[in-house]
């Protein structure tokens, strides 16, 4: 079996080999890399003129907040210091204070102090780092992936600037593949990458750019060891007499290129242990998917419904969208049949807010099991659209006078008020009267069914419609 030396270099990581050494290789982040940006003017500044500004950057993971760091203090020459809260103790920020004032003051240098996890450190730990960020010794570099509101006490957040990361588009995760592939510090174009084996990566990868380095990586070394290349592709096409369709050799650059390593969709799957959805967040399989999804939860099937969720949660579909349809859902196909259903929903959007995934995937599955399971009814549904048709067609008249209103400077010399009746004033509270426009007075917009809340809803309206009418 041929083998292709490089792919992976030691046990250096792909993500931490192809960490851009410089701003300009920076992939997504725009909104804090504009001229003039904190970011930027501490990369570009390396005599601290300009001032020495700490800051707090907040994201996901895999967005970049270590990379935007290191390339901070590579760009300005500063000296680097990176300490993790995971390990670090008050001790180890001390040890690097002193050091970064005695660089100071005998050469010179500033340093930049990358404290990853900072949400981790105590209340104690975080107070040490306050004589040296107050008084300019080091130029605080924070990250976490939790609201520094909750997690950084007072004094630090007042003393930093808080920069949040995206997570990073399609296209960032798209040049940052590209450029691993290509590269001699990462795959050095060692192996070919299938179009759909990258658009699979990138749709793993959920926004985080580690994370579609790693699964590079891991499906680089799987398509190295096994031997799918293309040539093994091209086969058929070729001669018995070792020429292509064209009559010419396969030898020199060609057939050196032929021999790579191809990176297939399947690969992918292999490598990352996980199966590849054909799903397209922009395109049929989208759509598909929410489709089944919503005409599950319609159908009452929770099974089916809990299937079509998951297919949407690994495809790494914006949680967001789901639980927004989720409530779309409960005000359509459940209704008045089951109020408590849109109050689940939107509590459920509320939690993957708060919570992020994938945790948001718990709340999510309960709201929909809770909704297909829920008795059903799209009689407010039907209702409104009938109701807004009407509109449209000018089908609405005046509103009547006795419910126009009285409060202004001769309304009631206009008659508007006049003849009144106040419902409360009435012993059931309901009281004969007309609300709707005269062309309309008849018009009956929502007609509830008889499953589950609505049946008695439906009995109840039934009196009130009679009462109201005069019937």
């Amino acid at each position: 079996m041929t083998q292709h030396p490089g792919i992976r270099a030691g046990s250096t990581p792909l993500a931490v080999r192809m960490r851009p050494r410089q701003l300009s290789e920076v992939a997504g982040q725009r909104h804090l890399l504009g001229q003039g940006s904190p970011i930027v003017s501490l990369a570009e500044d390396s005599t601290g003129a300009r001032g020495n500004v700490s800051v707090i950057l907040w994201g996901p993971p895999g967005t970049g907040k270590t990379t935007l760091a290191q390339a901070v203090a590579q760009s300005s020459g500063r000296r680097f210091v990176e300490l993790s809260a995971v390990t670090a103790g008050v001790k180890d920020v001390r040890q690097v204070m002193e050091e970064a004032l005695a660089n100071r003051d005998l050469y010179g240098v500033s340093t930049v102090l990358f404290l990853d996890e900072i949400h981790r450190f105590t209340k104690a730990q975080q107070d040490a780092l306050l004589p040296g960020v107050e008084n300019g010794w080091v130029i605080l570099i924070a990250a976490t992936t939790e609201n520094p509101s909750f997690s950084v006490i007072a004094p630090l957040l007042s003393r930093s600037l808080l920069l949040t990361l995206e997570p990073l588009s399609d296209d960032d995760l798209g040049v940052l593949v590209d450029r691993a592939v290509a590269d001699e510090r990462g795959l050095g174009g060692r192996v070919q990458l299938d179009p759909d084996a990258r658009a699979a990566i990138i749709r793993l990868a959920s926004g985080d750019a580690r994370r579609a380095l790693t699964a590079l990586e891991a499906s680089a070394l799987a398509a190295s060891t096994g031997a799918t290349t293309r040539e093994d592709s091209d086969s058929d096409a070729e001669d018995d007499d070792g020429q292509d369709d064209d009559g010419q050799d396969d030898d020199g650059e060609d057939a050196e290129h032929s021999t790579l390593p191809v990176i297939t969709p399947e690969i992918v799957s292999t490598a990352v242990d996980r199966a590849l959805l054909r799903y397209d967040k922009q395109g049929d399989e989208h759509y598909d998917v929410i489709s089944a999804f919503i005409k599950s939860i319609r159908g009452s099937d929770a099974d089916a419904a809990l299937h079509y969720l998951a297919r949407m949660i690994e495809a790494g579909e914006d949680p967001r969208f789901i639980a927004r349809r989720v409530i779309i859902s409960a005000a359509e196909d459940i209704g008045l049949a089951d109020p408590q259903a849109l109050v689940i929903a939107v509590a459920a959007a509320d939690a993957v807010q708060l919570i992020g995934m994938p945790e948001g995937r718990i709340p999510l599955a309960e709201a929909v099991v809770y909704l297909a399971t829920a008795p059903k009814s799209n009689a407010a549904y039907v209702g409104i659209d009938a109701a807004i048709a009407d509109v449209r067609r000018g089908e609405f008249g005046r509103v009547p006078k006795h419910l126009r209103d009285a409060h202004y400077p001769g309304a009631k010399r206009l008659g508007h008020g006049k003849g009144y009746l106040y419902a409360h004033d009435s012993e059931i509270g309901v009281v004969a009267q007309q609300y709707l426009p005269d062309p309309l007075k008849d018009r009956q917009y929502y007609r509830p069914t008889s499953h589950g809340n609505e049946r008695d809803l439906s009995t109840r309206w039934e009196k009130l419609r009679r009462i109201i009418r005069g019937r």
